[in-house]
């Protein structure tokens, strides 16, 4: 089935995006089972036979879903993970799967859930006095970005380090913020529920392994397209280096001095990596590595207008950054085979939506608490996010994926934006090829 063209003609479809949004309601009435099993036992190598069939009754079969026909092209070989998903992010076909709905450990990615739960509710400004209290119960081993007690952060600070270096320790002092642990993780389960991830079960915030702790590439794939629509997520997942505070020390004339020191992002597609090259048009999202979960990943990329979704969980084989390198197979075909392979099933509307056909992301900033100014970028004419701006907070604009070439922030929202007939991306980071 041809991809629509992208002509003024489609935005006729907005009038039919209330009734699609209902159709796709339809299988959320088919429960996901209870998460059972232990974190320290070793992950079945066998799909259950019977899955969740949210998105479409092929979904829930074990097995590789896809519609292979003339003109479409293979699908690599050479994939090895447990479970993986490409899909059209603004339209939400789901292109390919493989055990879609399997239920596994997601490790950090789950931080992609957190993120879009909390965002909101914190202005990038605040700033936060961390307590002793704030950073226990993180597990041993946890990725850390270095963050220390009786020192003061602003939000900004915290998401940096959330998103880039996947610190479990501002995990941890977000959540504090947020009435502790336990009412966080009820949020984001709350919130899972809304978006009809309904295989995510979540237990501890930072996905940490933990007893019952599962999302499938489904979910995640769901979850990662919900916080697209925000703003602040765009921009921090798709941020390469930043500065982040560091200790306050004595300096040689007594004085007091808090240097701050360099992260990365430990997303290999985005940042590179001796073995894996950016991949062209990568604009986030997030990766994760427990001994659970093995090595997970979503990403977001676009070329030649098209925007996918990819995700890949546990890969059998064993590579260095294996994980990284399936997912631009993975991509790599899913732009091949955009706009010649029917679609095995697609990505449902969150249950708000599909009751009243609005449109998520209505409101075109998509910031956490609502702030227009301190967003970090610049502006140029039309007030459109212009690329290669530093970022308020110390994140460098060479540091920072929406520079590349001087690419710019495409304003997708609104009127500017040809509607799909589900649910589109507002403002989604437009990439070009690194010089």
């Amino acid at each position: 089935m041809p991809a629509p063209k992208k002509t003024a003609g489609r935005s006729l479809l907005v009038a039919s995006a209330v009734v699609s949004s209902l159709v796709l309601a339809v299988p959320a009435a088919v429960a996901a089972p209870k998460p059972s099993g232990s974190p320290s036992a070793s992950p079945s190598a066998t799909p259950p036979a019977s899955m969740s069939t949210v998105g479409g009754a092929r979904l829930g079969r074990p097995g590789t879903q896809v519609n292979l026909a003339s003109g479409v092209p293979v699908l690599p070989k050479d994939v090895s993970a447990r479970s993986w998903i490409v899909a059209d992010a603004e339209s939400g076909d789901v292109l390919a799967a493989h055990n879609a709905h399997w239920r596994l450990a997601p490790a950090s990615t789950l931080k992609m859930l957190f993120a879009d739960t909390l965002l909101p509710k914190f202005p990038r400004t605040e700033k936060h006095k961390v307590a002793p209290s704030d950073l226990a119960g993180i597990g041993a081993g946890s990725s850390m970005v270095g963050i220390k007690e009786e020192e003061t952060y602003t939000v900004h600070d915290l998401w940096l380090g959330v998103f880039l270096r996947s610190g479990n320790d501002a995990v941890h002092v977000l959540s504090a913020m947020n009435k502790g642990v336990e009412n966080t993780v009820r949020e984001m389960n709350e919130h899972a529920e809304e978006l009809q991830a309904l295989d995510t079960h979540v237990v501890s915030p930072d996905g940490y392994d933990a007893e019952g702790q599962v999302s499938s590439a489904y979910d995640l794939t769901l979850i990662a397209r919900s916080g697209m629509q925000k703003k602040d997520f765009r921009e921090y997942a798709a941020t390469v280096s930043a500065k982040f505070p560091g200790e306050t020390k004595k300096g040689k004339k007594g004085k007091s001095v808090r240097e701050s020191f360099e992260i990365q992002n430990t997303n290999r597609l985005l940042a590179g990596d001796s073995d894996v090259p950016v991949y062209q048009g990568i604009a986030g999202v997030k990766n994760g590595n427990t001994t659970n979960a093995g090595a997970t990943f979503t990403g977001v990329a676009e070329r030649n207008g098209k925007v996918l979704l990819v995700t890949v969980m546990n890969p059998a084989k064993d590579g260095h950054n294996e994980v990284y390198k399936e997912t631009a197979r993975l991509f790599d075909w899913g732009f091949k085979a955009a706009g010649k392979v029917q679609p095995v099933g697609e990505l449902v509307p969150p249950r708000s939506a599909a009751r009243t056909g609005a449109q998520p992301g209505a409101n075109p900033s998509g910031e956490a608490g609502g702030a227009v100014s301190g967003s970090g970028t610049s502006t140029g004419t039309g007030g459109k996010p212009v690329a290669g701006a530093p970022a308020a907070g110390g994140s460098s604009g060479m540091g920072t994926a929406l520079g590349i070439a001087g690419g710019v922030l495409v304003l997708l929202a609104g009127g500017a934006f040809l509607v799909n007939r589900r649910w589109p991306l507002p403002d989604l980071v437009r990439r070009r090829t690194r010089p």
